[in-house]
């Protein structure tokens, strides 16, 4: 009979520390929407202007959005927009997070990209679950338009309003996408030299 012992550790694939701490941008995303949206919504009265900065490039207005992006929707039916805008998006999100916890091979800024889309778009769900009115809008930039472009949203005077969500869920979208392209470049360029 033999003395050697085996030694067994238990390491939990599925909550490893570089998976939990970018998600702690779900939560930093979520607080600081719902706060902006708090705040201004006791603070301006619905269509109206708050504040207004670079002579008027930048204006803080209240404005609610019963559609999604660009207002889409907002003329739908609500048992459409129910589906389309509240259950949709809840699964989506919900089934990104699984696959965020379960692959192995994102990269810390494909990580922390994820959990910002993920808070961006769990802002939107609680106005969209818990506004009746719609997701509070705030933040309108001036877009300089081009007269002539044959593209509609080229000819715009502003931007569509957004707020802290939609920015974040924009910016991490972005940061994600150019993330993979540089992935792809690295793996073919590693192809190559095989």
């Amino acid at each position: 009979m033999s003395d050697a012992t085996i030694e067994v550790s238990f390491k939990p694939k599925y909550f490893t520390s570089k998976k939990l701490v970018p998600l702690i941008l779900v939560l930093v995303v979520v607080i600081l929407d719902q706060l902006t949206k708090l705040i201004v919504t006791d603070t301006i009265p619905l269509y109206g202007m708050g504040a207004s900065f670079f002579g008027g490039f930048l204006r803080i207005v209240h404005i609610n959005n019963p559609g999604i992006a660009f207002s889409i929707g907002q003329g739908w039916s609500v048992a459409v927009r129910s589906i389309l805008f509240r259950i949709i998006p809840l699964i989506v999100i919900i089934v990104v997070l699984g696959v965020y916890m379960r692959n192995d091979d994102f990269s810390k800024l494909q990580r922390w990209a994820i959990a910002g889309i993920a808070g961006g778009g769990f802002g939107n769900l609680i106005d969209r679950f818990f506004r009746s009115e719609g997701v509070v809008d705030f933040i309108d930039v001036k877009w300089f338009g081009i007269e002539k472009s044959p593209f509609k949203f080229l000819r715009w005077e502003r931007w569509p309003t957004f707020n802290v969500a939609d920015a974040a869920v924009v910016v991490c979208g972005i940061l994600l996408v150019f993330s993979f392209l540089i992935a792809m470049k690295k793996a073919k360029n590693s192809e190559g030299d095989e």
